[in-house]
């Protein structure tokens, strides 16, 4: 790996340099490996630590254009306690709403706002004209920094594909390093940011790869897969090779950055299979809130039922578990 520039050192030049100069994707390559990983199952006596660990992982989502007030109580009461009739599951990491959102989320959550890591759940917004990104920079600052005012601990952005696939990296680039200055709060700290890819749109896992980089160079905490509005979104071997991105940012800088496949992943056997990945890739240490998510709606529902047949020996109705 080449050394990696400073951020302030960026030049447009230096940027399509650096991004232009990494490796090809082997697709065959990526594909099997990706696929090899996913077979691989856990024993019967870790299946109740990885159910577990998948529900800290959750950034549970309501991203609709009918969300309403009431929904997204509903939504942090979920977050909260996941289960009612048991009162051992974890607390989801997150909840991940539209920025106007925000303020009704944090309230909901009152003490229990803060940070995953510690036991609490953080309020994510999604920002910056999500989920197409096509608006002006001015309004995506201003969206980002309402949301992060408003309380959000993390901000999931969205890079301007157009942009990107343009070529235009160096806008996409300033963009983001915009953004997160956006995300920086009165007394100098920040909320998170998550780089969203949009990786369905990106079409080649070359173009991935060089987004993820990118992303990184750019000041991103974390990398994201997708909006969950496109297809195709969260990919086991798309993940795979983002992990590998931040595998490589860690090798060279020391730095840790976060990886979110979102979308799509509705089934505990299908989150098993990305703790694998996780594990293989980068090691179990990225296996906490502030390293991994779930960018997730549904999947909550079917690790809860999976999470009530270990404990009872038989599965629940679906009528157990809560809808939203």
């Amino acid at each position: 790996m080449r050394s990696i520039p400073v951020l302030s050192d960026l030049t447009a030049e230096s940027l399509a340099d650096f991004l232009r100069a990494l490796p090809s994707v082997d697709a065959v390559g990526l594909e099997a490996r990706a696929a090899d990983l996913g077979t691989r199952s856990i024993k019967t006596s870790s299946k109740s630590w990885a159910i577990d660990t998948i529900i800290k992982l959750i950034d549970l989502t309501t991203l609709e254009g009918a969300d309403t007030p009431g929904k997204v109580r509903t939504l942090v009461s979920k977050a909260l306690v996941p289960d009612a009739r048991d009162l051992t599951t974890p607390r989801v990491a997150a909840v991940c709403v539209y920025g106007d959102m925000v303020a009704i989320a944090v309230e909901a959550l009152g003490d229990m706002h803060g940070d995953p890591d510690q036991g609490k759940v953080s309020v994510a917004a999604v920002a910056t004209a999500f989920p197409s990104g096509r608006s002006s920079l001015a309004i995506k600052i201003a969206d980002t920094q309402e949301a992060v005012a408003a309380g959000a601990d993390e901000i999931d952005m969205v890079i301007d594909r157009g942009a990107f696939l343009a070529g235009d990296w160096w806008t996409v680039f300033q963009q983001i390093v915009a953004v997160k200055e956006a995300c920086r709060r009165a007394d100098g700290t920040h909320a998170h940011l998550k780089v969203i890819l949009e990786t369905g749109e990106l079409v080649t896992y070359d173009n991935v790869r060089k987004a993820s980089w990118l992303a990184m160079l750019a000041g991103g905490d974390f990398i994201k897969t997708s909006t969950g509005k496109v297809a195709p979104a969260a990919t086991l071997p798309v993940t795979l090779l983002m992990l590998e991105a931040v595998r490589d940012w860690y090798a060279a800088t020391g730095q840790r950055i976060g990886v979110k496949p979102a979308g799509g992943i509705k089934t505990t056997k299908d989150a098993i299979k990305y703790l694998v990945v996780v594990a293989e890739t980068v090691g179990e240490e990225w296996l906490v809130p502030h390293l991994f998510r779930f960018g997730a709606s549904s999947l909550l529902n079917d690790v809860l039922l999976q999470r009530q047949k270990l404990a009872s020996g038989h599965y629940s109705s679906a009528d157990y578990v809560t809808l939203d």
